[in-house]
């Protein structure tokens, strides 16, 4: 790889959110039958991906992503190209574009998939490795959650993860913070957003995500469970979590002193026995 042109910024880190897993749904005679020439012993099809939240776009600073399957999978070792993605939209409306990396596959089993990632070489990154389960069957902490999954006919196991450049070389620098945009629609020609500032470019206000910016949804909604919406109610249930172990700390100080008291008196009164048996 060529060394990037420029300087790094200095004191500069600039992230942008995604999201990996996999999607599983049980083979059935209805929605899901079993395709022609699939193994009777495949149970669910499913599929694995790397894509941006609202399926926004990552093809600008993720250009490949390599899926390591189980061995027992023809072509176990899956490698897919931006390039070719972004040449296969091409004349295609938005409904039909793909909006990442994925690989769709069938079988029986679980297993762990390796996902590597490779960036942009003006980004100078070196490729990151992410780990995922697949999951098949129905999960949760609770059975309540175990059985909204197997009856909304989905195993969804979706991470949401956010890539952080760190004073990225200037190159790219230009090409994280300008041409934030609506989605689906184009860039309207070189330099459009040129003199954006980083934080402009992260499209902090409004409800609407913007391509190329750091935005996330601000509610939640069918098929997009990451938004600030689930920031906020997971740090209610990180501040309910403290609270309750604040409180079981505290009942276990006072029942550890009572036992500590009731120790000394038992010491007291069988000092004071032996005394008086002297």
């Amino acid at each position: 790889m060529a060394p990037p042109a420029g300087k790094r910024v200095k004191g500069v880190q600039i992230y942008r959110p995604f999201i990996y897993g996999t999607t599983a749904r049980p083979f059935n005679d209805t929605d899901n039958p079993r395709p022609a020439g699939v193994p009777a012993d495949h149970t669910h099809s499913w599929q694995v991906f790397v894509k941006g939240v609202d399926d926004t776009d990552i093809f600008y600073w993720l250009r490949r992503v390599q899926f390591k399957l189980h061995e027992s999978i023809p072509n176990h070792l899956r490698t897919i190209d931006a390039e070719t993605i972004i040449k296969e939209n091409e004349g295609k409306p938005p409904s039909q574009r793909q909006k990442g990396f994925v690989v769709n596959e069938t079988g029986w089993g679980e297993f762990e998939i390796t996902i590597r990632l490779y960036y942009d070489s003006r980004s100078s990154e070196k490729p990151q490795t992410l780990y995922h389960h697949l999951r098949l069957h129905p999960y949760g902490r609770t059975e309540a959650e175990k059985e909204a999954m197997r009856n909304g006919g989905e195993v969804v196991a979706w991470v949401y993860e956010e890539q952080l450049f760190n004073e990225p070389f200037e190159d790219f620098y230009k090409i994280l913070t300008t041409g934030a945009r609506d989605k689906n629609t184009s860039t309207g020609g070189k330099g459009k957003g040129k003199g954006k500032t980083a934080q402009q470019a992260s499209g902090d206000s409004g409800s609407e995500v913007k391509e190329r910016s750091a935005m996330i949804p601000l509610t939640n909604r069918p098929g997009q469970p990451f938004s600030r919406e689930t920031e906020q109610l997971e740090i209610k249930r990180l501040k309910e979590a403290e609270e309750k172990v604040n409180q079981m700390v505290l009942e276990m100080t006072k029942s550890v002193k009572a036992k500590e008291a009731e120790l000394a008196a038992l010491k007291k009164a069988s000092a004071a026995a032996a005394a008086s048996n002297a």
